[in-house]
């Protein structure tokens, strides 16, 4: 989705929008409703368009406990598939620059060059990965493969994860054990292009098993494919459209098969979440899933995250809401809306991608209409 405006660095605002259902989403900190502008995501080479999301979760380098990373899609000139830079941004609102990447310096291959996705993990190690789905002119005639690009706690790029089975990593999650650890990426471009714009039923998902050694770099055990068949297809304002957000559920939900966690995805295209089971063990693909929730105030699904509370929490691409859905057992039923954003036309489209919850805080989610970080709190 191409950014529509920019803010100031450091623009602060506040403002109260509708809460519709009945009174606010169940998030991790007060019912007030109200939206807070924390920072402007515009890093000083003019990079547009944040995507991925994600908290620090280790003091190591260039990176403090609990600040925010995001990873911005478009360069200055609004081009999709062409940020190449990661800004550090603290609850206060302080931002840094933790990554400017440069394509022609990179230590492994990685298919088409850099345009970071929404795919941004933080590792407990110090690690962060990003996605890359690339393109030289912003369009779907020229995006590639792209790859995972690994960058150590001082943001310069250590090496490349690629290959025929990472496509269009357009989103990702983690399970962190430390050590030993679990990426899961959301692919949108096998057959795609080829497509010419149809929809083609060939997204992934995939599970990357990292092993870590102290003081070392990670090391790519193995690739699975442990769910296929998503509806995908390329797209004249968003780039392309296919499976996005994903999410593990915590330990203590319920729906959960053996003590292994639950993968959620957002089946953008057929607008619903569904469910991958026992994702850390399986080494077959469970095809496109189980439904979860499908419709409703569901409005093309992007980022999607697993609340403090244990519930699903998906932000709109057609619209400017984010939907909470509780699980029980192998069912899904969505409780609450709120609008989070109502400029654009239409009101909204566009404008939601990466989000965090954050216990105490409340939810922080990137607006691409204004290229900022903001605060639902």
């Amino acid at each position: 989705m191409k950014a529509l405006s920019m803010l100031c660095a450091n623009r602060l605002r506040a403002r109260v929008l509708g809460v519709i259902a009945t009174t606010t989403l169940a998030l991790a900190s007060a019912q007030a409703g109200t939206i807070t502008t924390v920072a402007s995501t515009i890093p000083s080479n003019g990079d547009l368009n944040p995507y991925g999301v994600a908290r620090v979760p280790t003091t190591t380098g260039s990176l403090t406990k609990g600040n925010i990373l995001i990873s911005n899609f478009n360069n200055s000139n609004n081009l999709q598939g062409t940020g190449t830079t990661i800004v550090q941004i603290t609850p206060s609102g302080s931002v840094t620059l933790f990554a400017q990447i440069d394509a022609t310096s990179l230590p492994g291959p990685c298919p088409g060059g850099v345009g970071l996705s929404t795919a941004l993990v933080a590792l407990r190690t110090g690690w962060v990965i990003v996605g890359s789905v690339p393109t030289t002119d912003g369009t779907s005639a020229t995006v590639q493969a792209g790859c995972l690009l690994v960058l150590n706690s001082s943001g310069q790029v250590v090496e490349t994860f690629y290959g025929s089975l990472i496509n269009g990593p357009w989103d990702m999650a983690a399970f962190d054990g430390g050590r030993n650890v679990n990426l899961f990426v959301t692919n949108v471009l096998n057959g795609t292009v080829a497509g010419g714009g149809k929809i083609v039923h060939e997204g992934t998902v995939l599970r990357l098993d990292l092993d870590i050694p102290h003081g070392a770099m990670p090391n790519l055990q193995q690739m699975t494919v442990v769910g296929s068949g998503f509806a995908e297809r390329t797209d004249p304002t968003a780039l392309v459209i296919g499976p996005t957000g994903v999410a593990l559920s915590h330990s203590h939900d319920n729906d959960r098969r053996g003590g292994d966690p639950v993968l959620y995805v957002a089946d953008t295209l057929n607008n619903r979440i569904i469910a991958i089971d026992d994702p850390l063990q399986r080494n077959t693909s469970d095809g496109t899933g189980r439904t979860v929730s499908q419709g409703g105030a569901l409005n093309g699904p992007l980022g999607l995250e697993i609340a403090t509370n244990g519930d699903i929490l998906t932000v709109n691409g057609g619209d400017g809401y984010v939907v909470e859905t509780k699980v029980e057992g192998h069912h899904g039923h969505q409780v609450r809306k709120v609008l989070l954003d109502d400029t654009g036309n239409p009101p909204g489209a566009g404008a939601l991608f990466g989000l965090v919850d954050v216990a105490g805080q409340g939810l922080y989610f990137v607006d691409d209409n204004e290229n900022a970080l903001n605060l639902f709190h």
